[in-house]
């Protein structure tokens, strides 16, 4: 295989997690006893760009489909996050009223719902169909379809050129990423901003998060290698923040190479620096990730295994993209975790995939009162354990796998 961005021949792995299904290929009733499309889950690390890239055997339609299932608005911390970043763009880049703010992965119109607020006019850009219907609901609109240059160009064509746009969670999500990253150059008003946030790929290895491995993320990025993909398609870097969403994440700003005239923050050569000191730029860096997943692996099932044994109940929290890696690169069924609640009502009723453990609606914890919770996004952990305040005092213990066994 070749690299996705460079064309270089692909020949270091960095980890193997086995085959598993798309990971919000939720199924139904119907489809409960139906044979499942799975695909082998491997990674490799480019050596000429640096670029972490998973194995070419899905395809972004199947695997963002008219049933994709996951809707940002169900974390009250993500929408949190989501207000603020609202707020201090508009403060930051003097966005008005006669502004224009194109987000590319609208979702559920989770972020946009804040901009609309504000009177600022708004384009989303979603091409599945299910959040894209509840995004149009909160009166957001939506072109749904996926990005790139050519709907860029319609975009322009159609006078909705961009002060700024926003692309949270999808850049490690587009298979052909030249083509999504050259697409904001071309919607981008002269001196408009373009901000991408995605997990840090330095976070994912140095603590661990292999369960944030998954079809739908073609790509698991550094600053290092966005700033050789954004070079090469006519944005410039800019600045970097550090959040700690979704594990560390990264908030890249970038302007138009021709024509933007915002000044380099220092931080953006102190995280380019900071990676290289890591070794981020040496094949040795990404040696030894398979045997520490390996480990994780192992000590949940025998930690299952155990629970099992003793009599005790366990069930899991959240039915997220990152629970259905573990679940099925550990072989998990419901013999072990019987069952998963989330509070998404589009997942509720169904079966995660690979795995077919059943999904639940959230009272079901108080209902049933297992000795454990699994809490499989385990990034929003002490959110999750505050919704369940009194379980927790009645001598439920909530549990995470990864990074590594341990109460929360």
């Amino acid at each position: 295989m070749k690299c996705r961005h460079c064309g270089s021949e692909l020949k270091l792995p960095l980890v193997d997690l086995g085959s598993a299904p798309p990971s919000n290929a939720y199924l139904t009733e119907q489809t409960l006893h139906a044979p499942e499309k799975w695909f082998p889950l491997r990674v490799l690390v480019c050596e000429h760009c640096w670029l972490v890239q998973t194995e070419d055997f899905a395809q972004a339609n199947e695997l963002f489909d008219s049933e994709y299932a996951y809707f940002s608005g169900f974390s009250s911390s993500w929408l949190a996050h989501s207000e603020r970043y609202v707020a201090d763009m508009v403060v930051r880049f003097n966005l008005t009223v006669k502004s224009h703010v194109v987000e590319v992965a609208a979702n559920d119109g989770y972020l946009l719902q804040y901009v609309k607020a504000r009177n600022i006019s708004c384009t989303g850009v979603e091409p599945t169909a299910s959040t894209a219907a509840a995004a149009r609901a909160k009166g957001i609109p939506i072109v749904e379809d996926f990005f790139g240059v050519r709907l860029a160009k319609e975009l322009v064509a159609q006078g909705k050129q961009a002060d700024l746009t926003a692309a949270n969670n999808v850049l490690a999500h587009v298979p052909d990423i030249n083509d999504f990253v050259m697409g904001f150059a071309v919607l981008l008003k002269p001196e408009g901003v373009a901000t991408f946030e995605f997990p840090h790929l330095l976070k994912l290895i140095a603590e661990n998060q292999f369960d944030t491995i998954y079809h739908e993320h073609f790509s698991y990025l550094s600053l290092t290698a966005v700033n050789h993909i954004f070079s090469a398609n006519g944005l410039m870097v800019f600045d970097v923040e550090e959040y700690p969403t979704h594990g560390g994440s990264l908030r890249v700003y970038a302007q138009r190479s021709d024509t933007g005239h915002q000044p380099c923050s220092p931080r953006v050569d102190e995280l380019l620096h900071r990676e290289a000191r890591a070794g981020m730029l040496s094949v040795d860096y990404y040696m030894g990730f398979q045997s520490k997943t390996n480990q994780v692996k192992n000590d949940f099932i025998a930690f299952l295994l155990d629970t099992k044994r003793r009599g005790k109940t366990i069930a899991g929290y959240g039915a997220a993209a990152k629970g259905n890696t573990l679940m099925n690169y550990a072989g998990i069924r419901p013999d072990l975790v019987p069952f998963v609640v989330d509070r998404n009502p589009a997942k509720q009723g169904k079966y995660m995939p690979g795995s077919r453990i059943p999904i639940l609606a959230p009272d079901e914890l108080e209902r049933h009162k297992p000795d454990y919770v699994l809490i499989l996004p385990w990034n929003i952990a002490q959110e999750v354990k505050g919704q369940f305040v009194s379980l927790a005092a009645s001598g439920t213990q909530f549990i995470i796998a990864v990074p590594r066994l341990e109460m929360v």
